[in-house]
């Protein structure tokens, strides 16, 4: 979801792996789906990378339960979105793009999550492991990565059966 150039780009290279990226509106993407409404089948991915979209949407409880429903068991899901120190605030009434970007750090977000945002991935059904930056790869890899050591990435599991 959300597809990055980059990344893409390296997972495409990949042998053995069938990349679908997608996206509501980015012209990187080659499906457009609704993350609330996602027009696959129940379990038709092993792997979804999640980056920086469950900020923009109205309903992120939905579509964390929509991200579950496609995930195979035995599957996991990458989401990374930004974390403030404090518990995840939102307030559907501010509407005013600079009152939203002073609030929430960008003018098109709806909430800024804090680390309870694992609440609501496990409350859609996922067994959820906070990992920081500098867990996931080696530190002379974070540079090029363009990973910062204290970045926040939540690996959301799917139970097999």
């Amino acid at each position: 979801m959300a597809p990055e150039p980059a990344l893409t780009d390296l997972l495409r290279r990949s042998r053995n792996i069938e990349i679908e990226s997608a996206d509501l509106d980015s012209p990187h993407a080659n499906v457009t789906l609704d993350i609330t409404r996602i027009d696959r089948e129940s379990a038709s991915f092993d792997v979804i990378l999640c980056s920086h979209v469950l900020e923009h949407v109205a309903d992120d409880r939905q579509a964390m339960r929509e991200l579950f429903r496609v995930l195979r068991p035995g599957g996991w899901v990458m989401i990374q979105v930004p974390i403030s120190s404090k518990p995840t605030f939102e307030d559907p009434s501010i509407t005013d793009p600079a009152e939203r970007e002073r609030l929430f750090w960008q003018a098109d977000h709806v909430r800024l999550y804090g680390l309870d945002i694992s609440e609501r991935l496990t409350k859609a059904g996922f067994e959820v492991e906070t990992v920081f930056g500098d867990q996931l790869v080696a530190s002379d890899q974070l540079e090029k990565m363009g990973i910062y050591p204290r970045d926040v990435v939540f690996l959301c599991r799917k139970r097999a059966r």
